[in-house]
Formats: C-alpha cells, structure tokens, sequence
C-alpha cells in the first residue's frame, strides 16, 4: 500500500491537470451540436489510455457517439478485469445557478467545480489514473481491458449492437465499475442494486393554436391545466402510482432484507436539511432508503408549454409537454412499464384533449451477488483504505447497461464508486471531492491485486 500512496502523491497534481483537460470538453450526449466535442473527447480518453501503458486503444465509430477501447495483456492465462466508464455529460441548464462555469473546472473548498466533476469523468478517470500507476510500479497483477461510452446519459442506446459486434474482444472475467455514490465519506459501501429505467414523454393539444385567453379561457380547454390534473392522479393518496399493473412484478424484499438495509448509517434529520427540506416525501409503508433503494418511483422531470419568457402574455396554449422517468425495481421490464404507462395515460386523457406518449429510453434494474470473488475483493480493498468494512446497498439510480453486459457478454459487474450525495450529480454546481478522487486511485489497484488471486 505504501507504492501505491507514493504514487499518488508524487503524481496527484498532474493527474488533476490531465482530468481538468477531459473536463474541460462540453461532451453533452443529448445536444446535437456538441456532436465534434464527443469526437474530441473519445480521442482524449484513447491518448489518456494510451500514455498510462495501454498496449493499443481504438475510437469506434458507432451510430451515435464514439467508444474507446483499449487493453493491456500481460497474460492470456491470467484473470482479465474490463473497465466500464462514460465520457458523456447531462445539459448545464439552468446556466445562471452554477457559481462556477461548467467547462471550466477549478478547485475549491477542497473540491473539483465542473460539469462531469464526478458523473463519470472524474470517477472514470481514477481508473486510468490507477492503471498507469500499476504498469510504472509494476504491480500489474491481470489484463486489463477499458470501455468507455458516449451515450450512457441518453440511454446508451448504440451500445448494445457494439457489444454483440465485439463479444470476443470484450470477454472478461468481470466488469469494473465506479459511477455510483457512497453511503457517505467516511461510510464505505458497495452498490449491490440498481433500479431500472423507462423514460417518457407526454403532449397534449388541445386547440390548433395558441387562443387569446380572455376571448377563449373557460370555453376551451387549457393543455397545461389538463396536463397538470393527469400527472396529479397518477399517484393516489397513500403515493402509491395508480397504473394499473405497474406493480405486478415487482419483486418484495424480504423482511429480514428490509432489516439489514434498515442498519445502514443514515440520519432523515440530516438528510431534510442538506435539502432543505421540512418533512420526506414517498410511498407510505417504507423508510427513505426503502423508498430510493427497493421501490418503483414516477417522476415528472420537466413540464413545459405556453407563454414563459419575461412579462405577461396572456395566452391559452395550443399544447403543453412533461417528459417522465419511471425507476424501476429488478423483475419489472422496462418495455413493459412504457406500454403500461402509455395505455393508461391516454386511456384517462379526457376528449377535450389529444394526447401522445413518446418511449424516449430505458433499461433494467440490476442486482450484483454478494458471494463472488469480485465482491470480497471490492469489500477487501476498501476496508484497506477506509479501515472500515463496507456496506451492500442498493441504489436509488439507474446504469442500464449494465443489465445489458451481462445479458449479452455474459459478464457481472461489480460497482465500486466513491461519489458523495452532495456532488450535485446532474444539478447546477457538480463537484467532487479531492479525497474521494484520490482515495479511488488508492483503492482500485487493491482490488486488482485481490481479484487477480480470489479468481485464481
């Protein structure tokens, strides 16, 4: 552990230069004119791969962005571990709450400021940044072979052809993954679940055009106020979502189950006022982390339609829109929800209106075994740099390719992040702290070492 902590020190200031230079890159997936950004930054993350040691590493062209694959074979015989990371961002929107710009990282309170920052370029960095450090110590113990999308934050919708394209380059004995969070900083954990994902959304239309409000309001019907009454009852009183049949494969989780998430260190005081807020929201029956951990959840995402610029312009709206995002729990299709979700919206839409449901993305939910090399040599390593046993839990997010790795390379993933709550992933003001970027550099060669001999 020693070479591994005199590495990092000697090195931490460069690998924050070379990470401010991937960050710098507004590599936003969804946003048709930053296609030339997500170009330049696949070829960054190969030339990255490359400099740490890589013994080749490739930019293929997809029918979306770009993946970056490289390698390193030290031995065909010897355990081989596949780096899974995403070079692509989520929209800056709203511009005007970041205290900082968003492609122009800077340090400060002890914390990297920038779009990215820890969803996924910081947090993917630190496995090329660990990988150089094993090749120039030579403590290299497996093959390693690195995979890094551009398209995970619109659904990765142009991976699973590579996949199936690329099998064999890709086998692996497991998939290595840091895109989720701690329980906390000092709170080491290990995400065991991920919830799945169906995102859609809704138009409605009422008349063929936008009305003069004073001349049409109350003889015309309103898309946005009709809009507004269908989201509404879509949760009944108890917060229960009233589709029919959405929660007919929900798995339960066990009482027992229940009682082990129920240890995890989690403070509801603490957690209201970092939001500030006055009470939690959710499913009556189950606790906060039962709510993000091991329950199906619809959420509105965005609602626009009508007059919103500066000043009043008094006008009944022709349409209204929401986009939604449905989490879903293992056992509960994607496909599945979407068809459930959108028999029922139109089925309640009343016949003053028109409406339309779009199936922008989606993925299944994912649950890791606790029992696999992969997982004791996860728990091992960061007991070493924490000094305290992890904790499995199951996250309240999505990664839905991850479902896909296993379905088509056959492959389990093992997720191993060191993001914080308060990173303000996908919001205004990303950060991520200094410690977890290089406690993560700590950890990962660890767990190389004691994968490479429990997988022996």
């Amino acid at each position: 552990m020693d070479h591994i902590k005199k590495y990092v020190e000697e090195n931490k200031d460069r690998f924050l230069d070379e990470l401010f230079g991937l960050l710098r890159i507004p590599s936003i997936s969804s946003i048709a004119d930053h296609k030339p950004d997500m170009q330049k930054c696949a070829e960054y993350w190969r030339d990255q791969i490359l400099s740490a040691g890589a013994d080749k590493a490739e930019v293929f062209p997809t029918d979306g962005h770009p993946v970056v694959y490289g390698e390193k074979i030290i031995d065909p015989k010897a355990p081989t571990v596949l780096v899974y990371a995403h070079y692509d961002v989520m929209p800056v929107d709203p511009i005007e709450l970041w205290n900082t710009k968003p492609f122009e990282p800077v340090v400060k309170d002890g914390k990297i400021w920038a779009r990215g920052a820890d969803d996924d370029k910081g947090q993917g960095f630190m496995h090329a940044k660990a990988f150089e450090l094993m090749l120039k110590t030579n403590t290299l113990p497996c093959n390693v072979k690195f995979m890094i999308e551009g398209e995970e934050e619109v659904g990765s919708p142009n991976l699973g052809k590579w996949l199936e394209q690329n099998k064999e380059m890709l086998k692996s004995d497991v998939i290595l993954v840091s895109d989720t969070s701690l329980l906390g900083k000092d709170e080491p954990s290990i995400t065991t679940g991920l919830r799945g994902l169906s995102y859609v959304e809704v138009e409605v239309t009422g008349p063929n055009k936008d009305l003069h409000s004073g001349l049409f309001g109350g003889a015309v019907a309103n898309p946005i106020n009709i809009l507004n009454k269908l989201i509404a009852s879509l949760h009944d009183e108890n917060n229960h979502i009233t589709i029919p049949g959405f929660y007919d494969d929900v798995m339960e989780v066990s009482a027992e189950e229940r009682g082990e998430m129920g240890k995890a260190p989690f403070s509801e005081d603490n957690y209201k006022k970092a939001l500030d807020i006055d009470e939690v929201w959710g499913e009556k029956g189950f606790t906060t982390l039962e709510r993000v951990g091991i329950r199906p959840t619809l959420d509105v995402n965005g609602i626009w339609g009508g007059y919103i610029g500066e000043g009043a312009k008094t006008v009944l709206p022709s349409k209204a829109y929401a986009k939604i995002s449905m989490r879903l729990v293992p056992n509960q299709d994607h496909n599945k929800i979407a068809e459930l979700f959108k028999k029922h919206f139109e089925a309640i839409a009343p016949p003053y209106v028109k409406v339309k449901v779009s199936y922008l993305h989606g993925g299944q939910g994912y649950v890791s075994p606790t029992d696999s090399p992969a997982y004791k040599a996860a728990s091992k390593a960061m007991e070493d740099t924490f000094g305290k046993k992890p904790i499995p839990y199951r996250s309240g997010g999505s990664i839905p390719i991850i479902s896909t790795f296993e379905e088509i390379l056959g492959t389990k993933s093992i997720l191993i992040g060191f993001g914080l709550e308060s990173d303000a992933i996908h919001s205004p003001n990303e950060n991520y702290p200094l410690e977890q970027f290089y406690k993560g550099i700590e950890t990962i060669p660890l767990f190389y070492k004691y994968f490479s001999e429990m997988a022996k």
